[in-house]
C-alpha cells in the first residue's frame, strides 16, 4: 500500500510517500485554498508532485494544510486531489489537526504551533475538542515569528535598541523606516516579513533586550492561550514550529513556571505524521 502525506503552508508543501518501511520526502510549492482554486491546485499536483512519486498507485492521501478548516476550503483541495488520485481514499484536514496527530499520536494532549503564526488546541486522542481562537498576526498570533518580529521592529524604530544592537541590525537589514513600513503596510505577506526577523533574535541570544523580547512574547502565548486550557494541568503540552524549536529552552522554563508538563518539541510535524499513519 502506498500512502501519501502532505503538510502544507501557503508557501511550501512537504510531502512523504510511504510504502511499508520505506519513505521518500519531497516538496512542492504551497497549496492553500485561500489563494488557489481546484484547477490551479490540480496543475501543481500534476507538474510538481506526479514526477516525484514516479507513477506509483496511491492508495491513501492524508493532506493537512493551512486554510483547510472549513468544509468549502476542504472541498477545493479534495476535488483537486481526487482528479489526480482517482482511486485513492483522501482525507483533507486543517494543519492544526496535523500538528495534534504528529505531537500527541493517539493520546490526549495540548498541541501548540509556534511558527510564522501561532495556534493551539486540546486533542483528546481522536479529535480537537477545544481550540483557543486565533486572531491573526494583526490582533493575535502571540509567541509567533510575526509577533516577535513586530517587537524587534518596534525596538529598532522607537530607538530602544542600544548602540551595539542597532549597529548589528543596520548591518544585516535594509533599515530604512520607509522601507520597513512599506513592507508591513503595502507589500504582500507582511506576516512572513515580520517573522523573518526572528533570525536576528536567534543570532543575538544572551543580550538582555533580545531575551526580553523572546521571553515576553512567548509568555504572552502561555498566559493568553495555554494557561486557559483546564486540561493543560492533566496532560502533556507539546510544541511544533520553527520558533518553538529555536527557543525550546524558553518553552521549558515557562512550562516550569506555569507548572505544565512539557512533551515533544518538533521543528516540523512530518516525522510525527509518518509515525501516526505508518501503522
Amino acid at each position: 500500500m502506498y500512502i501519501l502525506i502532505a503538510d502544507s503552508g501557503s508557501t511550501k508543501c512537504e510531502w512523504c510517500l510511504l510504502q511499508g518501511g520505506k519513505k521518500k520526502k519531497f516538496e512542492t510549492q504551497g497549496i492553500s485554498p485561500y489563494f488557489l482554486n481546484s484547477t490551479q491546485i490540480q496543475h501543481i499536483l500534476k507538474s510538481e508532485l506526479s514526477p516525484a512519486i514516479e507513477n506509483h498507485k496511491i492508495d491513501r492521501v492524508f493532506f493537512y494544510g493551512t486554510g483547510c478548516a472549513g468544509p468549502k476550503n476542504k472541498s477545493i483541495v479534495r476535488v483537486a486531489l481526487k482528479r489526480v488520485f482517482l482511486k485513492a481514499d483522501i482525507l483533507v484536514d486543517h494543519d492544526l489537526m496535523g500538528a495534534a496527530r504528529a505531537l500527541c499520536g493517539e493520546k490526549k494532549g495540548i498541541a501548540a504551533i509556534l511558527g510564522t503564526g501561532s495556534n493551539s488546541c486540546y486533542f483528546d486522542g481522536r479529535k480537537i475538542v477545544k481550540n483557543s481562537p486565533g486572531l491573526g498576526y494583526v490582533l493575535g498570533d502571540e509567541g509567533s515569528g510575526a509577533y516577535l518580529g513586530k517587537k524587534i521592529l518596534q525596538y529598532y524604530l522607537y530607538g530602544i535598541f542600544d548602540k551595539g544592537l542597532k549597529e548589528k541590525f543596520e548591518a544585516e537589514y535594509d533599515s530604512s523606516s520607509l522601507k520597513i513600513l512599506e513592507h508591513v503596510y503595502k507589500m504582500p505577506y507582511p506576516n512572513r516579513y515580520l517573522a523573518s526577523f526572528t533570525v536576528f533574535l536567534a543570532e543575538n541570544r544572551g543580550h538582555y533586550m533580545i531575551e526580553n523580547i523572546v521571553e515576553e512574547g512567548i509568555n504572552d502565548f502561555f498566559f493568553i492561550h495555554l494557561a486557559r486550557y483546564k486540561q493543560s494541568r492533566n496532560c502533556l503540552v507539546h510544541f511544533v514550529g520553527g520558533v518553538a524549536f529555536a527557543f525550546r529552552d524558553v518553552l521549558k522554563e515557562l512550562c516550569h513556571e506555569y507548572k505544565l508538563e512539557i512533551g515533544q518539541i518538533m521543528r516540523k510535524p512530518m516525522d510525527g505524521l509518518i509515525l501516526y499513519h505508518n501503522k
